[in-house]
């Protein structure tokens, strides 16, 4: 799986339209994949972009059921079902990387003077943004000077000019506790921006497969055949052989650029100020790209969109393997709602076994890793209720959540500074959160009684549903 088979096979699904009219690389592109989007349309293939003679993609995750194409699974799995089976397949053995010795990212190599990332048809997606962005579906590669570990992370970046794009690297993630083993040595940071390859990459950064040396590994082991890697030839950097474009080149740690503003996946800009704020920028070397390279893009902008759903599908799968890895039991599904940015709400569905069970399941979500960071309203409902099944949340809400006894507000927590709901004077990286309990105490003799369908009448209902002339 590459791009362009993923592109093929939401064709062949009836999942994507060609648009053939010509198109402005300037706001048109972006509008026209928002309005899109928000009616759950397909995902577009822009193949006249004004100026350009290669295509623009967007829309890859816009829907569950594109989102089970990219997993290679049953589209009509819900989100917690292909979350179970993205667990279940990264707790198989792992399948390294396979190099190569070329590919077809080697199809086209420009150099040095000749470099021109203006060359790519990138998009400016709103009127208020800094300019045009290469990167919103792209994901980065380095190596950590100590270990020699390979990481791969997805961070905005934003044309600055020719030979330079921004790269959002956010404070306390691990490409910048990376980087800044560069800065300490006095060095600047090989990377490479790639776009295309399988789109699993995308997710990679937050999944985990015991014993994977990378997230290569990681997309190897949870596609069942190894990634195709070959080596950039500045930086001998692993990229993968059928990726569309790369652009290699060097950070300097020292040195900070100007970038955005840009709009975010909350919906607002998030720069103080609507402003440009210094960020790292990645100083192009050399480029790939394979013929007619498809940029491939994710617009933005307020929910639901095609960030939203891959921001919600990958947390659900880091907070439920947290959730195992703690040995907390009973967890019987996990959601994160793309409403809520696929960042901010959790609901977690848990089968009580003792009393306080619900509350240590509230306080490990806090705790995680993925929860630690950016969750601020966790809901826990028992486990006749799936996460994903909203109308069935809202009733544990409205009937089994008592305020005064199931309200837990937790007044400091880490944060991401992207959140808007954090004030220009406040401290970005600080947050508090509120912990909902809706399931029913475990301790209580006496419980409320459910109006239940009986199950054998239920079972002759359903057989003889044709019958009944309903369908």
């Amino acid at each position: 799986m590459d791009l362009r088979g993923y592109i093929a096979l939401c064709e062949q699904t009836g999942n994507l339209k060609r648009v053939k009219a010509e198109v402005d690389w300037e706001l048109e592109i972006s509008h026209i994949a928002k309005i899109v989007e928000e009616k759950s349309g397909p995902a577009l293939l822009f193949e006249n972009v004004k100026g350009y003679d290669s295509p623009v993609f967007t829309g890859a995750f816009g829907t569950t059921q594109r989102l089970a194409t990219v997993l290679g699974k049953d589209p009509k799995l819900s989100m917690v079902e292909l979350t179970r089976e993205w667990l279940n397949l990264s707790a198989k053995g792992v399948i390294p990387a396979k190099e190569v010795k070329d590919g077809p990212i080697f199809e086209n190599i420009v150099d040095s003077d000749k470099v021109n990332v203006f060359s790519f048809p990138s998009p400016k997606y709103y009127e208020l943004d800094g300019g045009r962005y290469f990167g919103t579906a792209v994901f980065m590669v380095i190596q950590d000077p100590d270990t020699g570990d390979i990481n791969l992370g997805t961070y905005r970046m934003g044309v600055l000019d020719d030979k330079t794009v921004g790269v959002q690297i956010l404070k306390g993630k691990k490409a910048d506790r990376i980087m800044k083993k560069y800065a300490k040595a006095g060095k600047k940071m090989p990377a490479c921006a790639i776009i295309g390859g399988d789109p699993l990459h995308i997710f990679a950064s937050t999944a985990t497969v015991v014993g994977a040396k990378s997230a290569y590994d990681v997309v190897g082991s949870l596609r069942g055949e190894p990634v195709e890697i070959v080596k950039a030839q500045l930086t001998g950097l692993p990229i993968p052989a059928g990726a569309e474009i790369v652009l290699e080149g060097e950070i300097d740690p020292s040195q900070l650029r100007n970038e955005g503003p840009f709009g975010e996946y909350t919906g607002y800009y998030t720069e103080e100020l609507i402003k440009p704020i210094p960020k790292p920028a990645l100083d192009v070397k050399r480029v790939y790209y394979r013929k007619k390279p498809i940029l491939w893009g994710i617009s933005v902008g307020r929910p639901v969109g095609d960030m939203h759903i891959l921001y919600a599908f990958t947390r659900n799968a880091s907070l439920w393997s947290d959730l195992t890895k703690m040995q907390i039991p009973g967890i019987k599904s996990v959601y994160t709602l793309p409403e809520g940015s696929g960042r901010f709400i959790t609901v977690v569905s848990v089968q009580q076994m003792y009393p306080g069970h619900s509350d240590q399941v509230g306080a490990a979500v806090v705790a995680s890793n993925t929860g630690t960071y950016g969750d601020k309203i966790i809901i826990i409902v028992d486990d006749d209720i799936e996460a994903d099944d909203l109308p069935r949340v809202w009733w544990a809400l409205g009937t089994r959540y008592n305020v005064a006894r199931g309200t837990q507000i937790i007044n400091k927590g880490r944060s991401t500074p992207l959140d808007p709901s954090i004030g220009v004077d406040e401290n970005k990286f600080i947050m508090s959160r509120i912990i909902l309990d809706a399931t029913i105490p475990f301790d209580w003799k006496i419980k409320p009684t459910e109006i239940k369908p009986t199950e054998s009448v239920q079972a002759k209902v359903k057989a003889r549903w044709q019958e009944y002339g309903l369908d």
